[in-house]
């Protein structure tokens, strides 16, 4: 009899359900704002080096997420494959986390240190080269632009902001640090430190 006055009256039933979701997510999102595995970095996780975060930030405009998940779930057919599972403080110093739902191309968050340095230059230009059944597009024109230091200053100075630990420094080492440096080579970077802070746990 209850049950059915709610689904005739849509205004309660909307009020309930709003109320239903609210409690559900102060349930489920307080408890880990308090929490020290969620919220400070794993041992051994850093900010991301210049070169790094420009690579990163290459890695979101070419839209890179899309086909790459970094999120290891706890279950054996992917860590036999990617290696130890993801840890929440792995991703403390990433904004956006780059998570991902969808592998139309492998997990990259362990990917640091299993490919040399070329060999993801020649994959970035070409996939197909060494990945003959690859559906992944080639990215050449990396090697054309160079990085911008101005540009990582400023991202520094805002991830500085939202507590993230570059020093001045680290700051003022950002021109040395890229100078004559090109977007491949800071997607390199990038690629080069997933998952290496923590070892591959294998």
């Amino acid at each position: 009899m209850k049950h059915e006055l709610i689904e005739r009256k849509v205004g309660l039933m909307a009020v309930l359900i709003i109320l239903v979701i609210s409690v559900g997510g102060l349930v489920e999102i307080v408890p880990l704002i308090f929490d020290s595995q969620v919220r400070d970095p794993a041992p051994g996780v850093e900010p991301y080096p210049a070169l790094a975060l420009a690579g990163r930030d290459i890695y979101i405009r070419e839209g890179c997420y899309g086909c790459h998940s970094q999120m290891i779930r706890p279950f054996r057919a992917e860590t036999e494959r990617y290696g130890h599972y993801s840890l929440a403080g792995e991703s403390v110093y990433d904004r956006p986390f780059q998570f991902g739902s969808k592998r139309t191309g492998p997990d990259l968050a362990r990917v640091g240190g299993l490919y040399s340095d070329e060999w993801h230059r020649l994959h970035l230009i070409d996939p197909r080269l060494l990945v003959p059944e690859s559906n992944m597009p080639g990215y050449p024109w990396l090697e054309k632009r160079e990085v911008n230091p101005r540009a990582i200053e400023r991202r520094m100075l805002a991830l500085r902001r939202l507590g993230h630990p570059y020093s001045d420094e680290d700051i003022a080492g950002v021109s040395d640090a890229v100078d004559g440096q090109t977007e491949m080579d800071a997607m390199i970077a990038y690629l080069q430190g997933l998952g290496t802070n923590l070892g591959r746990g294998r």
